[in-house]
């Protein structure tokens, strides 16, 4: 006898495929140009190559997704969010699109703690997902 596909089921196979590809929340190019806003704090740079020249206020994001949060070297985080890769948040594109539309929120919800906040201020409420498609280009594999 074959068992009978639920409808939660079968949405959730229908959905897996959009994310099997690394970066197919968003439109990469789009968020190449979005990316703008983000490069006043923001860098992206391997141990090689400098991708794009930005600020140091925020830490660099090459590699960000599928990183355990607060873990870049060297970078003085707050204590919410590396208390928030300590309970076991990688970032992925989902947690990163929620996390970069309202940071205080976002790491609030996480750690169920009304007093967590982040250091990024800078709400990004416009396609973010463009934004964490390009970055999503930027991984050590």
């Amino acid at each position: 006898m074959t068992p009978k596909l639920t409808l939660a089921a079968a949405l959730m196979a229908l959905a897996a495929p959009a994310f099997a590809d690394s970066h197919a929340m968003g439109d990469a190019e789009a968020g190449e140009k979005d990316f703008r806003k983000c490069k006043s704090c923001h860098t992206i740079a391997s141990a090689d190559e400098t991708f794009v020249k930005g600020g140091k206020t925020g830490p660099n994001l090459y590699g960000i997704v599928g990183r355990t949060a607060g873990t870049v070297e060297d970078f003085r985080y707050g204590n919410d969010l590396v208390a928030a890769g300590e309970a076991g948040l990688v970032w992925d594109e989902a947690s990163l699109t929620e996390y970069v539309q309202d940071p205080k929120a976002f790491l609030q919800d996480y750690l169920d703690d009304g007093s967590a906040k982040s250091k990024m201020s800078f709400k990004h409420r416009s396609d973010p997902e463009d934004v964490i498609a390009y970055l999503a280009t930027f991984s050590e594999e």
